[in-house]
């Protein structure tokens, strides 16, 4: 499984980690702050999976391949959106400077499309945007959750990121809830994105006792620097199947046709019959299956 998706995200999502998130040598990693104890799962109706093996975080990847006429669980076929929030820990001169990290516009393009979408979230970015994190976690069309406090890599050799040390990995997850938490942003969920996807059996272990689940996802839709509308487009629309995740970016520097493309590709999945839902209900579903 580690390296299907390892092979999927070398096609797209974070090229974003080497240019838009820097390239800082990994001497220069945060200092995590004071480990605190792990975030509490959200209510127990906020749908997790089980620990993998040997108890290992577990991961998902994509919901049930299914339209649900079968069994009549659910109405139409199922897709979630999520958006990767970027900001690494040490790119505050570069928002000083004027460079935006955030993306207005998608998220009121979403609200007016009243699409539901999971927003996985930096706490570096929380920092630098509360209003908006909190804007985002406070409404229902939407969930938070972590990428992350640094958006530096939990494994060596990551697409050019700075790395967390093993030591240091649970910390920076920890971190980031709390950034939430003073921007005011309710619930974030106990779900975890690796920052460029990469992780292995050590990471899943040091994770464990956090309780979250790790999202990955099966559709890659290339938004990362892309300048091209409808060849992003085209990607998302040739990928998505029942129960699929889709990765884009929250981040107008790095992902600037993002915007055009939900606009695009959100009338045309409806169209084929497509439902759009929260991670979290797509979670939910699979457990169902179980």
């Amino acid at each position: 499984m580690i390296s299907l998706v390892r092979r999927a995200t070398a096609l797209c999502v974070l090229g974003a980690a080497l240019t838009a998130c820097g390239t800082t040598g990994p001497g220069q990693n945060p200092r995590p702050a004071p480990s605190a104890p792990a975030p509490s799962p959200s209510p127990s109706r906020t749908p997790t999976l089980a620990p993998g093996p040997a108890g290992l975080t577990p991961v998902f990847e994509h919901g049930p391949r299914t339209d649900g006429t079968e069994d009549g669980t659910k109405d139409g076929k199922t897709v979630a959106l999520t958006f990767d929030a970027d900001m690494t820990a040490d790119q505050g001169p570069r928002a000083a400077s004027g460079e935006r990290f955030d993306n207005p516009q998608l998220i009121a393009t979403l609200r007016r499309l009243k699409v539901p979408a999971t927003v996985f979230m930096t706490g570096r970015w929380a920092e630098e945007y509360p209003d908006q994190a909190r804007s985002i976690g406070r409404d229902p069309r939407f969930e938070i959750a972590n990428h992350s406090y640094s958006h530096y890599a939990y494994t060596d050799d990551c697409y050019g990121l700075p790395t967390v040390s093993k030591d240091d990995m649970r910390a920076d997850l920890e971190r980031a809830y709390a950034a939430f938490e003073k921007a005011g942003v309710p619930n974030p969920m106990p779900y975890f994105r690796f920052p460029g996807g990469c992780y292995d059996k050590a990471a899943l272990k040091e994770l464990s006792a956090t309780g979250v689940t790790a999202v990955q996802w099966d559709v890659v839709s290339g938004d990362a620097f892309a300048t091209d509308a409808d060849a992003v487009t085209r990607q998302v629309l040739d990928g998505v199947r029942p129960g699929s995740v889709v990765v884009m970016h929250c981040t107008r520097s790095a992902a600037p046709v993002t915007e055009e493309v939900v606009r695009a590709v959100v009338p045309e999945l409806r169209r084929r019959g497509y439902r759009f839902v929260k991670v979290s209900e797509l979670i939910g579903a699979a457990n169902g299956r179980a």
